[in-house]
């Protein structure tokens, strides 16, 4: 069943482009999230493979969901937490099948002071998801969800990225860095990268997409540099061409 929930990830080329909209369960409301619905169509229409969002967003929005595989968001991605805690899982594997989810996605946060909890809840969500054929998605960032390019180095990256994929993870999400070939050269799985804040111009983030399939990404997961964009639709396709047709 996992092979089949991949499918719907990635496709035959073995690349994926993600759309991430659950910003609105951790920032409220904002542009390109207050009519989710609207958003979802736009980016399915653009190429989108895959859409990882809350749980609100995938029981409401189901059908429009539907042609597109689904990532469930399994928690807070917080790093404004005390020494060895991490951010609770809100939803699980039972919640997520229910959904007709294809994947969870959790983060853990190598070299923060919430690491060791956040790999705890990493190692715990892929064990229960690999006795029901479930995929993973492992956000794993340096230092947490703030930190800068002092701890983003591409070593740190590079050991986030295989530490997620030995804790069962199929696939990882990772910050893109300067000599990104270290970083998928060091894993045996996908490595997508994340699309961080907002750019302040489209090409920005269209280069930096580009220069990782040149380094060996599996494709991306981003949020605010599509929904946030004046066109969706077309940011989503020009998104597709270049992780799917080398654009």
């Amino acid at each position: 069943m996992k092979i089949r929930r991949l499918g719907h990830i990635f496709r035959p080329d073995g690349r994926a482009l993600i759309v991430a909209t659950e910003h609105a369960a951790i920032f409220g409301p904002g542009k390109g999230t207050e009519r989710p619905g609207e958003t979802i169509e736009k980016v399915v229409a653009g190429g989108a493979d895959a859409i990882m969002t809350s749980f609100g967003i995938a029981s409401h929005f189901a059908r429009a969901l539907s042609p597109v595989g689904l990532i469930l968001r399994a928690d807070g991605a917080s790093t404004k937490l005390g020494p060895d805690t991490a951010a609770p899982v809100w939803f699980d594997v039972e919640e997520a099948l229910r959904l007709g989810a294809d994947a969870l996605c959790v983060s853990a946060f190598p070299g923060h002071h919430t690491e060791g909890a956040t790999l705890d809840n990493l190692a715990s969500v892929t064990r229960r998801a690999q006795v029901w054929g479930l995929a993973v998605q492992a956000e794993m960032v340096p230092g947490g969800m703030g930190s800068g390019a002092e701890v983003r180095t591409v070593e740190n990256v590079a050991l986030a990225a295989r530490v997620g994929i030995e804790l069962g993870a199929d696939w990882v999400k990772v910050p893109y860095v300067k000599g990104f070939r270290q970083v998928t050269d060091a894993c045996f799985k996908p490595v997508v990268i994340l699309g961080g804040g907002k750019r302040s111009n489209q090409a920005e983030i269209l280069t930096e997409v580009r220069e990782a399939m040149d380094e060996g990404a599996s494709g991306a997961t981003i949020g605010r540099n599509i929904f946030e964009a004046d066109d969706p639709e077309a940011m989503t396709a020009a998104l597709s061409a270049i992780i799917h047709q080398n654009a």
